[in-house]
């Protein structure tokens, strides 16, 4: 058994260990609406499709010890394409093994049909062996002002918020109807952002209420649920949660002056809830919260693996909202930006560009052979994403 193989066992050991006090830590955090949110998770941890962040104990061996640095880097890159063909360099990096995955736009979607063979498409593209578990292909559908494919969900979450967790369930399972009839097995959604009074989030009726109680019972427990069942990945959105912000960080950058307690309290709630019933992914937000870090979340060691995974211990995957956002860029450049998501804990990068991605792979490269990304958190990193990827639907 080689040191790195052991040494990925006894991190699983350890973490074994440490799942009762967490839970229990959880549980004081969001009290008994945890509860509830998580048993109306638990059909969906078992349902098709469904991925367990314990996936890597199930006698899956260690993939991340025996790849080059080049497919090292490339699963921890999802990224987007415009049209509806798939360009030559994506396909090439897809078949080299070096993208975990791709996001879909609106640009992207024709007809179902269309649609339907674009993503087969993908799919079907030869890759290394190691990594030929199915690609993750990802989209924004949260109902209401975005959603990037024609169908459910037929309400905002403002609305689904309004009429309960069951009907946010059944939008759920409808949505997961429609999303795996075109083959896409990820939905960035639901957006557990708390809302508050003056956020972005609220006023675009993103936000499925005001209360962290309500957001668990409807945004977990109901509509996250529902995808669950049908077999696709939820991604809970915006770490550490984005509910106070002014402006929607895709425009501009944004800062969040909420205390730690408050933050915790209130905004992490959800997050923990999700966590607890074993959800998928987990998206960083890329406003700055001051009371933890000057730098975007998805860009903060104290936030990413500090409050996600030590605090909260979330052991999903976890992703950054797009580093093309003003909020990314406006930080840092994209290099820069690039290697300090990587460096926080953040495991998948999200680019709308493949050329983009491209070119952040090379900086990225360099930091794992030199050092100064810790090659053992990158390779916990990408086994991570490999779990959830081995538990996608095709």
């Amino acid at each position: 058994m080689s040191p790195a193989t052991e040494q990925l066992r006894a991190r699983r050991r350890a973490a074994e260990r440490r799942r009762s006090i967490l839970r229990r830590r959880r549980a004081v955090l969001v009290g008994i609406a945890v509860a509830s949110a998580c048993a109306g998770l638990a059909v969906g941890v078992l349902g098709k499709g469904a991925t367990s962040p314990e996936s890597l104990e199930r006698g899956e061996s260690p993939v991340a010890p025996a790849l080059p640095a080049s497919q090292l880097v490339g699963q921890r890159l999802i990224a987007g394409f415009d049209g509806l063909r798939a360009p030559g360099g994506l396909r090439r990096m897809i078949g080299r093994g070096e993208l975990a995955g791709v996001i879909l736009f609106a640009g992207n979607v024709g007809t179902r049909e269309e649609t339907r063979r674009l993503v087969s498409s993908l799919q079907r593209i030869p890759r290394p062996e190691a990594l030929s578990m199915p690609l993750a292909v990802m989209v924004d559908q949260e109902g209401g002002l975005v959603e990037r494919v024609p169908g459910p969900p037929s309400a905002s979450a403002e609305e689904m918020g309004a009429r309960g967790s069951a009907f946010a369930r059944r939008q759920g399972k409808a949505t997961a109807r429609s999303l795996g009839g075109l083959g896409i097995n990820v939905d960035l959604a639901p957006v557990l952002d708390v809302g508050r009074a003056g956020g972005a989030i609220g006023a675009e009726d993103r936000s499925f209420g005001s209360s962290a109680a309500r957001v668990i019972g409807v945004g977990v427990g109901g509509f996250a649920a529902g995808l669950r069942e049908g077999g696709i990945a939820a991604s809970a959105k915006h770490f550490p949660g984005l509910g106070a912000a002014a402006i929607n960080t895709d425009d501009a950058a944004g800062e969040i002056r909420l205390s730690k307690s408050r933050l915790r309290r209130t905004d992490e709630a959800p997050f923990a809830a999700f966590a607890e019933a074993g959800g998928e992914l987990v998206m960083l937000s890329l406003a700055t919260y001051p009371a933890f870090s000057d730098r975007p979340a998805a860009m903060s060691r104290s936030i990413v693996t500090g409050e996600l995974r030590g605090r909260l211990g979330y052991e999903g995957v976890s992703i950054t909202d797009s580093l093309d956002a003003a909020a990314a860029t406006s930080f840092a450049g994209r290099d820069r930006a690039a290697l300090a998501a990587a460096g926080a804990g953040s495991d998948l990068l999200l680019y709308g560009s493949w050329r983009t991605a491209r070119e952040v792979a090379r900086p990225l490269r360099g930091g794992l052979l030199s050092g100064k990304l810790d090659r053992e958190e990158f390779e916990a990193a990408v086994e991570r994403v490999i779990g959830l990827r081995r538990g996608l639907a095709e």
